[in-house]
């Protein structure tokens, strides 16, 4: 049976980043919508948006195109993203995926579930930046991201990343409950994902949140680029 999903991207990504993924979706005969958000256009203004306004344009994207039995996925600090959303067009939704994705808490920002040395590194660069942006170094991106490529590959993709406006790792959403949402939410892990460290900030404690056993699927992070095949098949299975 064909399926409607919109894959939401994580920090410092276009929605360019799910084109393996999504032309596999598409391959096995679904429908794919991958945005690419306001304020991680190629030459947007870091200053001029808010993280609500990555909410609206997913719900805009939603009712726009009278989506409906839609499968919601939203990666990394996407998991913000389509938390948000899944408030305004639950009545729309077939299932909200989380793959490798926070899980919003009540009155907590991404910057308040990342490890102390990222939320240092990632005020620090906004505090240089000139526009309040964040910029993520080839270090970090090579060592915890993508750490299941081969360096070129890792450089290449990493030059395609845009700065990631820091209020949008500052500011909150509106947490869902699961069993009030009226809408299946499902997680996907990547066992290879050290993006964030396992034990205390691990990504095992959001599946938790949610009260459901994720899938796992093997690659790092950045799955979409070096695991699109297995990723694909996780969300399907999701």
């Amino acid at each position: 049976m064909s399926e409607t999903f919109v894959l939401v991207t994580g920090a410092w990504h276009g929605g360019w980043a799910w084109r393996p993924v999504a032309e596999r979706l598409r391959a096995a005969g679904h429908r794919v919508l991958t945005p690419t958000l306001p304020g991680l256009h190629d030459g947007d203004d870091p200053t001029r948006y808010r993280l609500s306004d990555t909410v609206d344009a997913v719900v805009d994207l939603i009712e726009s195109h009278d989506l409906t039995d839609v499968t919601l996925v939203g990666h990394s600090w996407g998991g913000y993203v389509i938390t948000g959303a899944a408030h305004r067009v639950s009545s729309r939704l077939r299932k909200l995926v989380y793959w490798s994705a926070f899980v919003p808490a009540a009155g907590r920002s991404l910057n308040d579930e990342v490890p102390p040395q990222y939320r240092e590194l990632f005020e620090g660069q906004a505090a240089a930046s000139g526009d309040n942006s964040v910029a993520l170094p080839f270090e970090v991106w090579q060592g915890a991201f993508m750490n299941d490529a081969d360096e070129p590959v890792q450089r290449l993709v990493h030059e395609l990343l845009v700065p990631q406006p820091l209020q949008y790792f500052t500011e909150t959403v509106e947490p869902i409950d699961p069993a009030t949402l009226g809408v299946p939410v499902a997680s996907v892990l990547s066992t290879e994902d050290v993006a964030l460290p396992p034990g205390e900030y691990g990504w095992d404690r959001f599946p938790q949140r949610l009260g459901v056993t994720p899938v796992t699927v093997p690659g790092s992070h950045e799955g979409c680029f070096t695991r699109p095949d297995a990723l694909a098949e996780a969300l399907l299975k999701a």
